[in-house]
Order: structure tokens, then sequence, then C-alpha cells
């Protein structure tokens, strides 16, 4: 996989995975184990796509706007963006999923989020000793989302 492309197969309408509700402080592992508390509750419901591999060796991550999912929830939606995404050096596209387009607010909260989502996992790598590659925020995906990149 080029270092900011989808992994064949994925489909329009994916089904997700939800692993941290909106709201929810607690990040997952693939595996459903605790990664991390966060002082902030997160603001999207953030899953994955089981079965398709992302850069990083997880399962695809995936964002679903609109209202708390509980952990656990299976469901088809469509993608409506990708934010390219590098985490310790390898690429983690972020599939954003909603059944409504994609609004600038949306475009612009994403983005924020995940700008200072970056900060805080370059924080967290260096609590846990670990020397990593870059972790950063690196926009959002032509051609898959509509709208500036």
């Amino acid at each position: 996989m080029s270092e900011f492309s989808l992994p064949p197969g994925l489909p329009s309408e994916p089904e997700v995975l939800i692993e941290s509700p909106r709201g929810s402080v607690v990040k997952r592992r693939a595996d459903g184990s605790v990664d991390f508390i966060s002082p902030l509750p997160c603001p999207y419901n953030y899953g994955c796509v089981p079965g398709l591999d992302s850069g990083d060796g997880d399962p695809l991550d995936v964002v679903v706007l609109g209202p708390r999912l509980r952990r656990g929830t299976r469901l088809r939606v469509p993608v409506v963006g990708v934010i390219g995404f590098l985490d310790a050096g390898c690429a983690d596209p972020k599939v954003i999923c909603s059944t409504r387009p994609l609004r600038a607010v949306d475009r612009w909260g994403l983005a924020a989020f995940f700008h200072t989502y970056a900060l805080f996992k370059r924080g967290l790598y260096v609590v846990r000793g670990r020397r990593t590659g870059a972790t950063r925020y690196v926009g959002w995906l032509p051609g898959v989302t509509p709208g500036p990149t």
C-alpha cells in the first residue's frame, strides 16, 4: 500500500465495528483491550473495518459521524471521505463514514480532532518510552473526499 492509499477491496459502504462510542474516553486496541484512557472524550464513534488491514497492521480505522453508537455495534454506512494520517511512521488512513454528505464544519472538526490526536499520540509514545517515526495529520485524501483537500 502506498503511503496514503486505501486497501484494495474497501467497499463504498463497508461494515463497520464500533470500538469506542462517541463521548468515550477509552481507546481500545483491535483485540478489545484498553490502549489508553484519554483526558478528553472522543467526539466521534471510532471503529474499524474487520478484515481490512491498515498500513500499521491493525484493522482499517473508521470514524462514523452521527449519534452515539454502542460498543460492538456493527453497521453498514457510506464512505464520505478519507483522512491521511501517519502513526509511528506508518500510513494509517482514517475512513470517514456518514449517512449524509460531509459539511464544511465536519471537515474542520475532523481535521482539528486528528491534529490534536497526533499531538496526544506523540506524547503517549514518549511516556511509554517508544521511539517512533512521525505521527501526524496529513490531510484529506483527494479523489476520495469531496471538496478542497
